[in-house]
């Protein structure tokens, strides 16, 4: 029988230490934060390639009428709020504001969005086209030593 499992294991482990002191409070702490961050991460998409911005966001809990985005400068701003109103536990009030600063080659002017039946947020804006680098030759001039040579 090896020895190395016994040497190489988690000191905290349940089976060998039954009691864990403070446990529940580091447990307590991060659990909640995992929580709240997962379906942030699944609910937004940013795709910012060549050809455009985009970014969709999942805004199902929200009636186009509770959802707001202007652009302000170079920033683009989501805001969307509802009221409380009730759900499957009691009562609810939702609120969220994303913001974006916009890519240097991005016009706010052409800023579009659109809703989808599923409630996805789709904000997008073509990216400005790069004007095209005119070709020229560079011509060499040939300068002439001021020392003579011997």
């Amino acid at each position: 029988m090896s020895v190395l499992p016994y040497l190489w294991r988690d000191p905290w482990e349940e089976s060998v230490i039954p009691y864990r002191p403070f446990t529940s409070i580091v447990d307590d702490f991060l659990t909640p934060w995992r929580a709240d961050v997962a379906p942030i991460a699944r609910e937004v998409q940013l795709i910012n390639n060549d050809q455009e911005f985009r970014t969709d966001i999942s805004v199902q809990q929200f009636k186009p009428e509770e959802i707001n985005i202007k652009t302000k400068e170079n920033r683009l701003i989501i805001h969307a709020k509802h009221e409380e109103r009730p759900d499957e536990h009691g009562f609810i009030m939702r609120e969220f504001t994303r913001q974006y600063v916009l890519p240097e080659d991005v016009d706010p002017a052409t800023v579009t969005s659109s809703l989808s039946p599923d409630g996805v947020l789709t904000i997008k804006a073509p990216k400005k086209a790069l004007p095209d680098a005119k070709e020229r030759t560079i011509p060499i001039t040939h300068e002439v030593s001021k020392k003579k040579r011997k």
